[in-house]
């Protein structure tokens, strides 16, 4: 297993933790993990590179070691802290930059606001969300000001062995053995006993403001770098997935340079079920040209 570095940033006036793999003078990959999850979720990734790169993720404000917020969390500080971060690590060179899930919904939004500062963009399992309609928007302020005045909490475990079971659960290709190692990145000792999330409890809060597929299509018709889209091959079973799966074609539309690549056997995890071959596309797309 390759040996990462951990360092603390402040962006966006928050302490992030920034975990970089690699040499300082290898070519530069910035990678965005998804919900619930951290920068370790790309350890098996990177230890699969056959070339040498400098890889960098964060752990996005509020999972893993990075600072917590006072309040909800919400969309558009993503961007800024993402806008922060590039500053940070390549203020003068437009960047790769590989998303996750919602790591990749960020970066795909924030590489039409700011086409300059992205070289190539790697878009994994993240092609947005299913469309929302304005008749939404009542019902989901009043369940946000319910858990807003309930708080929230993780359900606490017995300990790494329950949570890595958990994500075998959800994920069948993960072996043991990187789950337990997993276990033990995504969480942390609870004051009651066992573990618990390594995570702000409030990250399961709704969101309040609808998702606005619209603004996220306007966002990708502004992308001028080559983009690849990575698609596991089993998709989870549920059904604002499908209805994302159904409008691919619309989605697909909006991108000026566009190529895709399905990953055999894999599911949402890829990173965690199939990093060899994940590794193999990566390093195609962001080597070529």
């Amino acid at each position: 297993m390759q040996t990462s570095a951990k360092q603390f940033a402040t962006l966006n006036q928050r302490r992030y933790r920034l975990r970089t793999w690699g040499k300082a003078d290898a070519p530069l990959i910035v990678m965005l993990h998804g919900w619930m999850d951290s920068s370790a979720t790309f350890q098996f990734l990177v230890d699969a590179f056959e070339q040498d790169w400098r890889v960098v993720a964060p752990d996005w404000r509020g999972f893993g070691d990075s600072q917590w917020n006072e309040g909800s969390y919400f969309f558009p500080d993503y961007l800024a802290d993402l806008d922060a971060l590039l500053e940070h690590l390549s203020p003068n060179q437009p960047v790769k930059l590989l998303g996750h899930s919602m790591g990749a919904m960020i970066a795909g939004i924030y590489a039409g606001v700011r086409p300059e500062r992205i070289e190539k963009l790697i878009l994994e399992e993240g092609f947005g969300l299913n469309a929302t309609r304005p008749a939404e928007a009542p019902g989901r302020y009043g369940r946000w000001l319910k858990e807003t005045a309930g708080g929230s909490r993780f359900d606490i475990m017995t300990g790494l062995e329950e949570m890595a079971d958990k994500l075998m659960a959800r994920n069948p290709l993960l072996t043991q053995e990187r789950a337990r190692w997993l276990a033990a990145e995504l969480t942390q000792a609870a004051p009651e006993g066992g573990v618990i999330h390594r995570a702000d409890p409030k990250h399961k809060m709704v969101n309040p403001v609808l998702y606005r597929l619209e603004e996220a299509m306007a966002c990708w018709k502004r992308i001028t770098a080559p983009v690849l889209w990575v698609l596991g091959e089993h998709p989870f079973d549920h059904p604002a997935v499908s209805a994302v799966l159904n409008t691919l074609d619309e989605r697909r539309a909006c991108f000026q340079q566009l190529s895709e690549v399905t990953i055999a056997g894999a599911g949402h995890m890829i990173q965690w079920e199939k990093p060899e071959a994940l590794a193999a596309a990566v390093e195609r797309f962001f080597s070529a040209g």
